[in-house]
C-alpha cells in the first residue's frame, strides 16, 4: 500500500486508511506534499497485467504500486500536475513503468531490492530534459510551454489519441515553441519550415502548398474538415498563427476523417486552449520595410473555483513589402471559454476573426520571357498590380464542443463549427502578353472584380474508448460527420472601351483608372454552388500482442455538388505497428481518399471519382521520454480514374472523357524533431518525391528533393538566458512548360535549386521580459518560383529583419 514521507530517503508506514487519506490530500494539494512513495514487493521479470487509465501521473503511480507489488518513490514536486496516457496490457515491470512515464520527462531508476526512484531524465550524468506539465485532450497534447519542437500525443490520423510512434503514417508538426522561436507568424512561414512541403506562388495573395506531388486543399480546424477553393482564395493560406497551439501536416491520403479530397496531405490547425492558471503575454515587433506587429494573449480561470476558464488573443500586423506599393494589414481576434459542466463534462465555445487588407495586390506574376525569348528579368521591387488592385480576404468562425468522460474510460464528443471565408477583390494587373525589349509594347492587363464567400457548417460526433476481446483490451472509435458548404461569387469585368494595353511595360507604375464595375455594358457573372457531405466512420486499434498493434478503419461517405453525386463511397484505412524494442517501431499502412469529378463519358455519365491511395512503410523512434521523435518512410501514392479526352463528344455536344490510370508518386522521407538535450532543439527533414503519369514526370513545379533544418542552442542549458538559432531550407530544381513568343509555343523553363538561410537570437532579461532578433533570408538569396499556367514568375522575399520584445504576465 502507499505511504508518504518528507523525503525519498526516509520511509514512514501508516495504516492503509490513513495512508489513503494522506495520499488524497496530496493529490488535491500536491504543492504541500514533498514526496509520495508506493510500496510493493521485489521486481519480477515476468510479465504482469496492468489496467491503469489515463489521467494524473501521481494517481497512476499509486495504481501501479498496487497492481505490480513494486516500491516506487517519487518526489512530489516532480510528479505534480503531470498526466499519463495510462497502461493497458501485460508487461515486465520495468517496461510498464517506462511506458507509464512516457512524455513526463521522468525516468525510473532501479534500486537494490527491486525498488525504483523516479528522477529527471539525464544524459551523460547531466540532468536533462526537465519535466513539464503535459496537458492532453481528445485533440492530443498541447505543445505550448513544452519547450520542444516535437508533439506529444496527436489524433489527426484516426481520432485515437496516439503518439507519433504509434501512428502508422508520416506526420509533421510545427509546435508553439518552434513558431515563437522563428517568428512563424503566418501559415506560409509555417509551411516553409515543414519538411516535405513546397510552396508555389500565384501572386501576392495566393499560395498553394504541395506534398507528394499533389496540391494541398484539405484544411482542418481542430479536426473539422474545410476544403479550400484555390482559385478564389479566401483566407486559408493567410491564417495568422497567434491563435494556434500547433500545426499538424498528415502526409498521404487522409480520407478516413477528411472525406473527399486529394491524396497529398491534410493541414490541421489546432487552436490554443484556456489554461487553469493565469498566464499571458504582450509582444511588440518592428522590422524591415516598415513591418510592425502587436500581440496580446491572456488566459486563466474566470471564477474562483476554476471551473470556468477563458482565453483571449488579439494581434495586429502592418507590413510593407519589397514590391512597390504593396502593403497588408492583418487584425486578428480570438476568444474561447471552457466550462466544467460536471467533473466529467466539458463545454467549450469560441470564435475567431481575421481580416487581410492589402493594397496594390498583384494578379499573376511577371511574364517569364520577352518577345525575343530572353528571360524577362525585372527587379524584385516590380509590382504588376494597379494602384487600386486589392484582394481582401477574411475569415469568421464560431465553434463549440461538448465532451463527456465516463468512468469506464469511454468518451463521447460533439463538435460544431460555423466558418465564413470571404473575399472582395477588385483586381487589375499587367500579367498577360510579353514585353518587347525595344519599346515595352506587347503586354496587356488582366482586369476583373470578384466578391464572394464560402459559408461552411460542420458537425462531428464520436464515441471512443477501450473494449475487451479474447482477453485483451483494445480501443474503438465510432463516429459520424456532416457538412454543408455554399460558395457564392459575383464577377464583374471591365466596361466596354476600358484600356487594357499599357503603352510601355517598362514604365508601368500602376497608375490607371479603376473601371466602373457597375457599368451595364460590363461583363457580369455569378456562381452559387453547394456541397454536402456526410459520412460514418469507425477505427479500431487491436492489441494483438504487447508489441504488435493493428489499426483498422473505414468511412462510408455520401457526396453531392451540382451534377457530382456519389453515395456509399467506402474509404478503407489499415495500419500495422510493431515495436522492435522500447525505442523503435516499424509500421506499414494503406490509406485512401476519393474526389468526385464532373467530366462525362460518351454516354453522358459522370466519371467515377478520382481514387487516391497511399501505401507506406516506415521506421519510427522515440527518445528521451518522447521528447525527440524520428521517422523514416518510403511511400507509393496513386490517384486513378484520371479524365482523358477521347476525341468524341457527349450526347449534349461536350467533350467526352474516359478514366485512365493517373498520377503515381514514389518517394521517401526522413524527419527528426524535438529536444536533443538541455542545449539543443532540432527540427530537420529530407524528402524525395517523383510523380509520373503514363510514364511522364508531372508536378514538376514542386521540387523532387528538399531539405529543412532548423535548430536552437542554449549555451548554458535550460537556465540559459541566451538562445541562438538558425535554419536553412533547400529545394531542388523545378521546371514547367511555359509560353515563349520567340518560338510561338511552349518550352521547358527550369528554375535552379537554391538555399535560403534564417537566423535568430533571443535573450531573457528577466522572468517577465525577453527580446529576440530574427533574420529571414540571411544571405539575401535571389530566387523565384514559376506558375506555368500563367507563364509567369514571382520573386521570393529578400532579407528581412524583425526585432521583438515580449513581456510575460
Amino acid at each position: 500500500m502507499p505511504f508518504v514521507s518528507p523525503s525519498v530517503r526516509t520511509l514512514y508506514r501508516y495504516r492503509p486508511s490513513l495512508s489513503h487519506l494522506v495520499l488524497a490530500m496530496g493529490i488535491g494539494l500536491s504543492g504541500l506534499i514533498q514526496s509520495q512513495l508506493i510500496q510493493a514487493a521485489p521486481v519480477s521479470t515476468v510479465k504482469q497485467a496492468f489496467s491503469i487509465p489515463s489521467g494524473r501521473l501521481d494517481s497512476a503511480l499509486v495504481l501501479f504500486g498496487q497492481q505490480s507489488g513494486v516500491l516506487v518513490s517519487v518526489n512530489g514536486d516532480l510528479s505534480q500536475g503531470k498526466q499519463t496516457r495510462g497502461l493497458q496490457g501485460s508487461y515486465p515491470v520495468d517496461q510498464a513503468l517506462g511506458l507509464l512515464l512516457q512524455g513526463s520527462g521522468l525516468v525510473a531508476a532501479p534500486q537494490s531490492g527491486g525498488s525504483y526512484i523516479i528522477t529527471l531524465q539525464t544524459i551523460n550524468g547531466a540532468v536533462s530534459l526537465p519535466s513539464v506539465t503535459v496537458t492532453a485532450n481528445q485533440l492530443g497534447e498541447i505543445t505550448e510551454g513544452s519547450g520542444t519542437y516535437t508533439p506529444g500525443a496527436i489524433a489527426t490520423a484516426t481520432r485515437l489519441v496516439l503518439t507519433p510512434r504509434e501512428t502508422p503514417q508520416s506526420i509533421s508538426v510545427i509546435t508553439r515553441d518552434e513558431m515563437d522561436d522563428f517568428q512563424l507568424t503566418n501559415i506560409d512561414k509555417v509551411m516553409e519550415n515543414t519538411p516535405g512541403i513546397s510552396i508555389l506562388t500565384y501572386d501576392s495573395e495566393r499560395t498553394v502548398y504541395y506534398a507528394r506531388g499533389f496540391a494541398i486543399n484539405n484544411f482542418q480546424y481542430d479536426g473539422i474538415p474545410m476544403e479550400r477553393n484555390a482559385g478564389y482564395s479566401a483566407g486559408n493560406t493567410l491564417s495568422d498563427m497567434a491563435t494556434y497551439d500547433r500545426v499538424e501536416v498528415l502526409k498521404g491520403a487522409t480520407g478516413l476523417l477528411t472525406g473527399s479530397g486529394d491524396p497529398g496531405a491534410t493541414i490541421n490547425l489546432i487552436r490554443k486552449k484556456p489554461t487553469r492558471d493565469f498566464q499571458g503575454h504582450i509582444s511588440q515587433s518592428a522590422g524591415s520595410r516598415n513591418s510592425y506587429r502587436t500581440e496580446i494573449d491572456l488566459s486563466g480561470p474566470l471564477n474562483s473555483e476554476g471551473t470556468v476558464r477563458g482565453r483571449a488573443v488579439a494581434s495586429y500586423q502592418d507590413q510593407e513589402s519589397h514590391m512597390d506599393g504593396y502593403r497588408r494589414k492583418t487584425p486578428v481576434f480570438f476568444g474561447s471559454i471552457e466550462a466544467d459542466i460536471t467533473p466529467s463534462t466539458l463545454l467549450t465555445v469560441g470564435a475567431d476573426y481575421q481580416d487581410n487588407k492589402p493594397t496594390r495586390s498583384t494578379w499573376g506574376g511577371i511574364p517569364i520571357y520577352d518577345t525575343e525569348g530572353n528571360f524577362n528579368e525585372r527587379p524584385r521591387s516590380f509590382n504588376n498590380g494597379a494602384s487600386w488592385s486589392s484582394w481582401e480576404q477574411y475569415t469568421r468562425t464560431a465553434f463549440a464542443t461538448l465532451e463527456h468522460y465516463f468512468d469506464n474510460d469511454w468518451v463521447v464528443k460533439l463538435q460544431l463549427n460555423h466558418q465564413i471565408n470571404g473575399y472582395d477583390a477588385p483586381l487589375g494587373a499587367v500579367g498577360g502578353g510579353n514585353p518587347n525589349p525595344t519599346d515595352g509594347s506587347g503586354t496587356r492587363m488582366w482586369v476583373g472584380r470578384y466578391v464572394g464567400k464560402t459559408r461552411a457548417n460542420a458537425a462531428d460526433f464520436y464515441a471512443s474508448g477501450p473494449f475487451e476481446f479474447l482477453k485483451r483490451e483494445h480501443e474503438l472509435v465510432v463516429g459520424g460527420g456532416l457538412s454543408e458548404r455554399r460558395w457564392t461569387n459575383n464577377g464583374d469585368g471591365p466596361h466596354v472601351g476600358y484600356a487594357t494595353i499599357p503603352s510601355n511595360y517598362y514604365e508601368w507604375n500602376g497608375q490607371v483608372p479603376e473601371p466602373n464595375w457597375n457599368d451595364p455594358n460590363a461583363w457580369h457573372g455569378q456562381n452559387d454552388e453547394t456541397t454536402r457531405e456526410k459520412g460514418l466512420y469507425t477505427t479500431a486499434r487491436w492489441n494483438l500482442r504487447d508489441d504488435l498493434k493493428l489499426i483498422t478503419g473505414a468511412r462510408l461517405s455520401n457526396y453531392k455538388r451540382e451534377i457530382m453525386q456519389e453515395s456509399g463511397v467506402l474509404t478503407p484505412y489499415l495500419g500495422l505497428v510493431y515495436d522492435l524494442n522500447d525505442t523503435y517501431s516499424v509500421y506499414t499502412s494503406y490509406t485512401s481518399i476519393f474526389k468526385p469529378q464532373s467530366r462525362r463519358d460518351e454516354s453522358g455519365n459522370t466519371l467515377d471519382p478520382l481514387e487516391g491511395t497511399n501505401i507506406e512503410l516506415g521506421l519510427k523512434g522515440a527518445f528521451f521520454g518522447n521528447r525527440l521523435n524520428a521517422s523514416a518512410a518510403v511511400f507509393q501514392l496513386e490517384q486513378d480514374n484520371f479524365a482523358e479526352a477521347t476525341g468524341a463528344l457527349t450526347p449534349d455536344g461536350g467533350v467526352a472523357y474516359r478514366a485512365i490510370n493517373g498520377v503515381k508518386t514514389k518517394g521517401y522521407e526522413l524527419e527528426v524533431s524535438g529536444q536533443l538535450n538541455d542545449y539543443w532543439n532540432l527540427h530537420a527533414g529530407y524528402s524525395n518525391s517523383v510523380s509520373r503519369r503514363q510514364g511522364n514526370k508531372v508536378s514538376t513545379l514542386a521540387p523532387a528533393n528538399q531539405v529543412n533544418l532548423f535548430a536552437t542552442y542554449k549555451p548554458w542549458g535550460q537556465n540559459s538566458k541566451l538562445t541562438l538559432g538558425g535554419g536553412a531550407r533547400w529545394q531542388d530544381k523545378t521546371w514547367g512548360d511555359v509560353y515563349n513568343p520567340a518560338v510561338g509555343g511552349m518550352v521547358k523553363h527550369t528554375v535552379d535549386d537554391y538555399w535560403v538561410v534564417d537566423a535568430m537570437a533571443s535573450y531573457r532579461f528577466s522572468d517577465q521580459l525577453t527580446g529576440s532578433l530574427n533574420i529571414s533570408n540571411l544571405f539575401d538569396e535571389k530566387y523565384y518560383t514559376i506558375f506555368s499556367a500563367y507563364s509567369t514568375y514571382t520573386w521570393g522575399e529578400p532579407r528581412r529583419t524583425m526585432l521583438t520584445m515580449k513581456y510575460f504576465f
